[in-house]
């Protein structure tokens, strides 16, 4: 099962490029940044990788995905048997609680820690058994590009061996506005009213009410 522990919090924290996050479990956000350098930050930080869908369609994960869109990203594997199942589980709450408007204009991103087992076939038999709402895409490619997506995102180990072992994968979800450039971080297991919030303030003034009931 995978361990959340303060050390893989700080890793996002030293990774995500403009995260405000504190160690853990709510989410600290930053004041407004200053205009990006030239040519845009995150243009040039992020890997525009080649990926598919679980429909087979082929995306880039800076052009198609991320730019200009508020995001909800995590990274799974079908077959795990700990904490995957309940991470897509709980987000299938949060992406409720975030009502219809949100389930339009927020996007949620999971990607595939083993490309090479996790066909775009295996994905959509994942996704269609936890009944995920419009808008959440599972993605896997190639291996090479997918480590250097895990890499850029910050969902890094500091132990090497640990950072290997893919059944020890961090516990963590990052959200943002990319056009915005605001990002946070949380565990994955944070209860679904509070995580719809927070992810609710990327584009909503902080009074913003969720789905009711």
């Amino acid at each position: 099962m995978a361990r959340i522990s303060r050390r893989k919090f700080l890793s996002v924290l030293g990774l995500v490029p403009f995260a405000g996050l504190i160690p853990g479990s709510a989410p600290f956000l930053p004041p407004p940044l200053r205009t990006p350098p030239s040519g845009g930050f995150h243009e040039r930080y992020f890997p525009d990788a080649l990926l598919k869908t679980q429909e087979g369609k082929e995306v880039r994960f800076y052009s198609d995905l991320l730019k200009n869109k508020i995001v909800v990203i995590n990274f799974i594997y079908t077959h795990c048997q700990g904490l995957c199942p309940r991470q897509t589980a709980n987000l299938v709450q949060v992406q409720r609680e975030l009502g219809d408007h949100a389930r339009r204009n927020i996007f949620f991103y999971s990607i595939s820690l083993k490309p090479k087992e996790d066909t775009p076939e295996k994905l959509r038999e994942y996704a269609e058994a936890h009944h995920v709402g419009p808008g959440w895409r599972f993605l896997t490619g190639d291996p090479a590009d997918v480590e250097r997506l895990r890499l850029a995102l910050g969902f890094v180990d500091p132990d090497p061996v640990l950072d290997r072992d893919t059944s020890q994968h961090i516990g963590m979800i990052l959200y943002g506005n990319e056009a915005k450039q605001r990002w946070a971080a949380c565990p994955s297991l944070t209860e679904p009213k509070e995580l719809a919030k927070y992810i609710g303030w990327m584009e909503w003034p902080k009074g913003h009410q969720t789905r009711e009931g």
